[in-house]
């Protein structure tokens, strides 16, 4: 996980509201939440009991459904 730099930002009564990040570690934070996204992307789609398709037959269904929508 990134070291993150962070300064808060503080209403009147001294409770945080907001936080400054340098532009580098908020560009590397917006990284990692990719990276985990699609970890849990894969997680999610090895977990499910799937059925494929051969390659061939999905392209006739693709090019059939877009006959329909015409």
């Amino acid at each position: 996980m990134t070291q993150l730099r962070e300064n808060f930002v503080v209403d009147a009564k001294g409770n945080r509201v907001g936080v400054f990040l340098p532009i580098k570690d908020y560009n590397k934070l917006l990284e990692e939440l990719e990276e985990l996204e699609d970890i849990k992307a894969y997680d999610r789609a090895v977990s499910r009991k799937q059925e494929f398709v051969p390659l061939d037959q999905a392209l006739k269904q693709i090019e059939a459904s877009r006959k329909k929508k015409k």
